[in-house]
């Protein structure tokens, strides 16, 4: 009965991992489009002020276009700093390549060695990662993509409905569970 529980908490806490795979994966590529989209505008203004640095005959004639194009790229990097993108972006990175190898080290797990320690490790360790998710930083569209595409499997608190994401699709139906690994 023991190990029958035991196996039960590894199989759910390996599909949450799984599922944090998914999801910090669409951040990833998420906050990795934004930062693409700050980063052409950058660089066509230092294009364009070095073309028209090089149409500068001395007079004074390029002050204006000057400021304008520098006054374009200081706003550019100042929304991309204030949203933190780059670190958004790699964040979510490092969120899903430690949620693989938690995922991966439970697959490695030899089933004659388990015991309620290593297991409550494991656990320790999700919930650490989890911690570190910034999950408003998610779109609302990929956490519900990644519930519609999971509905069978043990999701994580922060989208089992508990935060209000609900699915409009009626062919999914979500059981209340009372444990929480």
């Amino acid at each position: 009965m023991e190990t029958i529980k035991i196996d039960n908490r590894l199989v759910e806490l390996i599909q949450k991992c799984e599922i944090m795979v998914q999801l910090t994966t669409r951040a990833t590529s998420y906050w990795g489009m934004i930062r693409y989209l700050f980063q052409m505008p950058l660089i066509l203004t230092s294009s364009i002020m070095c073309i028209l640095n090089s149409f500068d005959d001395g007079n004074g004639g390029m002050k204006v276009p000057n400021v304008v194009v520098n006054g374009v790229s200081v706003l550019l990097m100042s929304y991309q700093s204030n949203l933190k993108v780059a670190e958004k972006t790699e964040l979510f990175r490092n969120l899903s390549n430690e949620f693989l190898r938690l995922a991966h080290q439970i697959e490695g797990l030899d089933h004659e060695t388990i015991d309620r320690h290593m297991i409550n490790n494991l656990i320790e360790k999700y919930d650490s990662l989890i911690m570190s998710c910034n999950f408003e930083d998610i779109p609302k569209k990929y956490k519900l993509e990644v519930i519609k595409n999971n509905c069978s499997k043990a999701l994580p608190l922060q989208l089992n409905g508990c935060s209000g994401l609900k699915v409009s699709n009626s062919n999914v139906n979500f059981d209340v569970v009372s444990e929480i690994v």
